[in-house]
Order: structure tokens, then sequence, then C-alpha cells
């Protein structure tokens, strides 16, 4: 008797426990910015489970959720620019997967679509982009460069259901010989800016100097203008006079003569 309640016992706990086991794989949650992929014996099922709790056949059937939220990709790639130097670039990708498209994704690709499909794609179009800027103008076109590599790879890749949303370029990097020329030349810019600038400093102080020079010179010339202007007959007589310090010259005569002799004879004789 107490072997069958036993056995029974046994049989009941084996029965729940099954029970149990196929309730559990009966349901499956997908998360929150995921979509669940149904895979029946192998066999992709066409169209997606959305976000929450959902039925499916136990041990027939097998969910795989595809994560369609914003994933970040850094990718370091080498290329050479147009004057065919080589560039190291980090690159730092935002992309998302297309919720409608991820059973395809993952029924053409896999699971593994980031390094099959968005890896390749950004060595493929950075190469192309590089090509067309020189080593030093990729440093200057940073902007335009991660905005044709997010046109480039989304034209690649809108098709698939993978959409770049934002690319950041981290870091260039060149060899040392052009980091050096580089170097070089900017020292070379500055050096010809400095002696521009001392040029221009110079003849600025030149051309002050000679405009200080030619309105003295005006001055002058205007002031003797209008002295001479002043200056009549009478006037210099009287100034003549004004000189004179009451002795008569030694010499007379000539166009040099100060004063009249006899004008200053008859005033001497009048006193």
């Amino acid at each position: 008797m107490d072997n069958k309640i036993f056995k029974r016992a046994i049989v009941t706990v084996s029965v729940l426990l099954l029970l149990f086991v196929v309730g559990l794989n009966s349901f499956t949650v997908v998360d929150a910015g995921h979509t669940g992929v149904v895979v029946t014996l192998g066999s992709v099922n066409e169209g997606v489970l959305p976000e929450g709790i959902h039925a499916k056949i136990p041990f027939i059937q097998q969910i795989v959720k595809i994560d369609n939220r914003i994933r970040k990709l850094e990718v370091n790639t080498e290329a050479f620019s147009k004057d065919l130097q080589s560039v190291n670039t980090v690159l730092a990708i935002n992309y998302r997967v297309d919720p409608a498209k991820s059973y395809s994704i993952y029924k053409n690709i896999g699971a593994d679509y980031e390094s099959v499909l968005v890896v390749p794609a950004v060595n493929e179009v950075l190469k192309a982009i590089t090509a067309t800027y020189t080593a030093e103008e990729s440093v200057t076109n940073r902007s335009l460069i991660s905005e044709g590599l997010v046109t480039g790879l989304n034209e690649k890749l809108n098709g698939i259901g993978l959409y770049i949303t934002d690319v950041n370029i981290i870091d260039f990097d060149f060899s040392d010989a052009f980091i050096t020329a580089i170097e070089e030349k900017q020292v070379a810019q500055q050096q010809l800016l400095k002696a521009e600038t001392e040029k221009q400093t110079a003849i600025t102080v030149a051309e002050a100097e000679a405009e200080t020079i030619r309105i003295r010179a005006e001055a002058e010339a205007e002031a003797n203008r209008l002295i001479n202007e002043s200056l009549t007959d009478a006037v210099i007589e009287n100034k003549k006079v004004d000189k004179w310090n009451g002795e008569l010259p030694l010499v007379t005569g000539g166009s040099s003569t100060f004063v009249d002799v006899g004008d200053l004879t008859d005033i001497a004789d009048t006193e």
C-alpha cells in the first residue's frame, strides 16, 4: 500500500513538473526596444513579435530577440588620402535595426549582422570618401566626412533594414613623416605671417612719418606765404628803423644802404 502511494506521488510530481516546464516553454517575453523573430524547427517565420508576452509552441518554436534600439559601433580602419597618405581613422557609429525587417535580417544574414554588413560597409564608404580629400583636408573637413559617411552608409544599408543615425570621427592618425611636414609648414606660415606683419608695420610707420613731414612743410609754406604777403615796403622800412641803433653806417651807397644818410643828417641838424 505504501509503495503504491509512493509511486503515485512520484507520478504526480513528475506530471506537475512536466506541465510546469511545458508551461514555461509555452510563453516568451519580448523586452522593451526589441522584436522577436519566431523560428519553427529551424525555419524563420515571416513577421516579428512586438514587445510583451507571447505564446509559442513549446520545444518546437524558438524566439530570437533582436535589439532595435540605437547601438554604438566603434570601427578602426585604414584608408589612403587623395595625396596617397595613410590615414588611420577611429569612428563611432550609431545605428539601429528596422523592427519590421528584423526577421529578414536574421533569416538572410543571421544574428551577427554587425560584423557581416555594417563593418564592411563602413570600411568601403570611408575609403571612397577619404580618397577625395588630401590628408590635410581630412583634418579640416571632419564634419563633411561625417556627413558623407552617414549618407553613403544609409544608401547601402537602408534597403536591408539598417539605419545609420550618426557618425563621429574620434581620431585621425597619420604617419610621423607627414605630421613632421605639417608642423614645419605651420612654422613656415607663422614666420611668413610675422614677416608680413612687420613689413606692413614698417610701411605704416614710414607713411605716417612722410605724412607728418608733408603736413609740416605745407604749414611752413603757408606761414611763409602769409608773411610775404604782409611785408609791404612801408613795413620793411619801419622794421629797418626799429632795428637801427642810432649810429651812422661807415659805408654808404649802393643797394645795401640801410638808411638814407642824407635823411639822417637832416634829422640830426634839426635836433
